[in-house]
């Protein structure tokens, strides 16, 4: 899929949160997420790194339930405190949580050609539910 200008303004907002919290001494916070409800509103969060660290796409998402969303539209995750930022794929454990929170979530991701939407269904399309 293409990306829109709320894509767009999704990545910024990732962009901005990951280079006000970056930690380039102990590695905990590198890299930010955020994640659009239907209704529109941007959730976004930091990775907690760690023992048990936490992904940043993961922090968004429960910052938005814990707002009460429910719906959710559009997430993305970068990495690094300056510009050009990557656009970072999920990691597996993120999939899955994405598959069973926000299935009809779309994805922005990071290919050879630049970024591009794509369904949580495509990244992982056999979760286990």
């Amino acid at each position: 899929m293409e990306l829109e200008k709320l894509d767009l303004d999704l990545i910024n907002q990732a962009e901005q949160i990951i280079e006000r919290n970056f930690d380039s001494e102990k590695y905990y916070h590198t890299v930010g997420a955020a994640v659009r409800s239907t209704n529109g509103k941007v959730y976004i969060g930091v990775n907690l790194d760690g023992i048990h660290g936490s992904c940043a796409e993961a922090i968004a998402l429960g910052a938005a339930i814990t707002a009460g969303e429910r719906g959710f539209e559009c997430i993305v995750a970068v990495y690094g405190k300056d510009a050009p930022h990557n656009v970072l794929s999920p990691c597996g454990n993120c999939r899955q949580l994405i598959a069973e929170i926000a299935p009809q979530c779309n994805v922005i991701i990071q290919t050879g050609e630049g970024y591009k939407k794509v369904t949580i269904a495509e990244l992982l399309p056999y979760p286990c539910l």
